[in-house]
């Protein structure tokens, strides 16, 4: 019987593995994947987190994965299937054997939705991004598109639009999804183009983005325009296919859980991508992980007074 078992070991789970080891929890990390770190591994460079700028993705994933070596933090290489909730055990069933745990913090991020064009895997890191807040700061004064037409995208262009010489909006509809606030702040920035009824056909570059293979989808057309970044914002996916049954969740699949990471399932909580929240970004995953550990390490000891008055309780009365 574990105090907590952490599913996903990007920055959330090892922040949460890290404060919980500290915290003397008898816990334990499972990782479906052969390395930790999560989305961050394929982050060709990191500018906005504090104390390490300009560190490059994969060595702070691993940075962070030796930070929990260090403490001694348990991990196992498997895939999550289910978790049940047995009362006051949790279930992690894995393909080859079932985990009790007093408490789960689910940590498996969210997965950015794919053009799944040419180019966009070669050039991932080097032009390519999927978070314009993590790397908008790379463009400055430069010229970007945004691949898009829902708030994310108009969001991403109005920001991008503050720092870049000329940013273009692509959608691959002739009118945009977003709301309707944004549509017309995003209407009034003069270095802003937007684009309707194009759709991405290729990324080109060799060692970065040098530009874009258009198509106009009424005409049928493509042309080539310069750009030197792609934002990709056409859908992100939480990892909470686990929990969708057992706790609530927003109409795009992000559990509801508060500052403390508790959804409302006790003992279970959400760190990092998973939750609903307003910014997802590495220091808000890291976060995330120290608040559900402290608040697991707290609901576990509350749950061992319980047991001991009990146990006091039946002794008085027998």
């Amino acid at each position: 019987m574990y105090d907590l078992i952490i599913i996903g070991s990007g920055p959330a789970g090892l922040s949460a593995a890290v404060y919980g080891k500290r915290a003397g929890l008898n816990l334990l990390v499972l990782e479906k994947n052969s390395m930790s770190g999560g989305q961050v591994l394929n982050t060709y460079e990191v500018d906005n987190y504090l104390g390490l700028p300009g560190i490059n993705g994969f060595d702070m994933g691993v940075q962070f994965r030796q930070h929990a070596d260090k403490l001694g933090v348990e991990f196992k290489e498997a895939e999550v299937l289910a978790i049940e909730d047995r009362g006051g055990v949790k279930v992690v069933r894995t393909q080859t054997e079932e985990l009790e745990a007093k408490t789960v913090i689910l940590a498996t991020g969210a997965v950015h939705a794919h053009l799944g064009v040419p180019g966009e895997e070669e050039l991932s890191g080097m032009g390519v991004s999927y978070c314009a807040t993590c790397d908008g700061a790379f463009f400055r004064g430069k010229t970007v598109a945004v691949a898009g037409g829902g708030d994310v995208a108009l969001e991403d262009a109005i920001f991008l639009a503050r720092a870049c010489e000329k940013v273009y909006l692509i959608h691959r509809r002739d009118e945009l999804r977003g709301a309707a606030v944004l549509q017309e702040q995003l209407k009034s920035l003069p270095n802003v183009e937007i684009l309707y009824s194009h759709v991405v056909e290729e990324i080109c570059g060799t060692d970065a983005v040098e530009g874009l293979r258009i198509r106009n989808l009424k005409t049928n057309e493509t042309f080539h325009l310069p750009v030197a970044g792609l934002f990709i914002a056409v859908g992100i996916r939480p990892g909470t296919e686990l929990v969708r049954d057992l706790t609530a969740c927003d109409e795009g699949g992000y559990v509801l859980a508060g500052e403390d990471c508790a959804t409302q399932m006790p003992g279970l909580f959400a760190a990092g991508d998973v939750r609903k929240k307003p910014i997802r970004q590495i220091v808000t995953a890291v976060s995330d992980g120290a608040n559900a550990a402290m608040a697991a390490d707290a609901y576990c000891r509350n749950s061992c007074n319980h047991c001991n008055r009990d146990e006091k309780d039946e002794t008085v009365t027998g």
